[in-house]
């Protein structure tokens, strides 16, 4: 199934953003392409699962520049520092 977690770089570029896609479907989620957020730290991203655009409850993850994202069990969230670490050797 591939990696379990995926790094969002600060400053993130246009490979950056097809390489998060990609990780993402794997999972069954995707991008929200209605959701978009720039900053000075790169460009922040709103996820959720294929097919979610138009819920009413939020399923989604916002991810910020610099933070690890970790699928878990049909879910997504950020990644603790134990796990990142962790995920490094």
């Amino acid at each position: 199934m591939g990696s379990t977690t995926f790094e969002w770089p600060r400053g993130a570029e246009a490979g950056d953003t097809a390489a998060l896609e990609l990780w993402l479907a794997v999972h069954g989620w995707e991008v929200d392409p209605t959701v978009f957020m720039a900053g000075g730290l790169g460009p922040a991203v709103q996820v959720q699962p294929i097919g979610a655009a138009g819920q009413d409850e939020e399923p989604g993850l916002l991810i910020l520049p610099g933070e690890t994202v970790e699928y878990a069990q049909d879910r997504m969230r950020i990644a603790t520092r134990a796990t990142v670490v962790a995920g490094c050797g």
